[in-house]
């Protein structure tokens, strides 16, 4: 496959959709089975898009491992490496996974499966952050955390002294930043999944990709149809 960025990776963390193990704030809605469901098709919805716009090779960093049957379908389906998140906490997990990425490859962007407004531009942009020397990009949530971290140069200690999961992650996330005197770029905010708010409007964006994908499919069996044998 020919990629834009063949020296970059993009990092997806998931988690494995396990009942009572993710998206435990949309239980009360879903029920547990439902929210994992839920996970697994936002799971599915970032990595098709991410596979799809070809920007350059892929990876899901799997908690707690790969072995889940989700995971090996979507690397059945499309091929991605599958790793192990290693660490005690978000900020190690993601300090090792860039790590990890940066000691094979020039450029870095880790993302999370629960975020499906984030599109291939968006992916792009981060990119071209980096490309053009910036060492570090961050994409803002709407909730005060973020939804992209991207870098060049190594950094962990950002991620250190940091309440994950709270609405000040990204505030302190700056202030990590700025005390180290470390330049950076921040992207547009985006929004992700937390609230039951969310649901519909995710479910409308996976919904009209999938519309969008099966048109594309009949228009595809419709030119096989019209082609002459031979």
């Amino acid at each position: 496959m020919s990629y834009r960025y063949p020296d970059a990776r993009i990092l997806i963390f998931s988690k494995a959709p396990l009942p009572g193990r993710v998206k435990t704030r949309l239980v009360p809605q879903l029920g547990e089975q439902g929210a994992a469901a839920f996970s697994a098709d936002l799971t599915r919805h970032i990595v098709q898009k991410v596979a799809d716009s070809q920007l350059c090779p892929l990876q899901i960093w799997c908690e707690p491992d790969g072995r889940h049957a989700l995971f090996q379908e979507l690397h059945k389906a499309y091929g991605v490496e599958l790793k192990q998140q290693q660490g005690s906490d978000l900020g190690i997990r993601m300090g090792h996974a860039l790590a990890d990425g940066l000691s094979t490859s020039r450029l870095v962007v880790l993302i999370g499966s629960d975020c499906p407004a984030m599109t291939a531009d968006y992916l792009e942009q981060a990119l071209q952050v980096l490309v053009h020397g910036v060492s570090c990009v961050l994409g803002p949530a709407e909730d005060g955390g973020y939804v992209l971290v991207g870098q060049s140069v190594l950094n962990t200690d950002m991620f250190e002294t940091v309440d994950w999961g709270t609405m000040d992650v990204l505030h302190q996330t700056r202030l990590r930043l700025r005390a180290a005197g470390l330049p950076w770029s921040e992207l547009p905010a985006l929004w992700d999944v937390d609230r039951f708010e969310d649901i519909a409007r995710a479910r409308g964006l996976m919904d009209k990709r999938q519309d969008a994908a099966g048109i594309r499919s009949a228009s595809i069996r419709k030119d096989r149809l019209r082609r002459p044998a031979g």
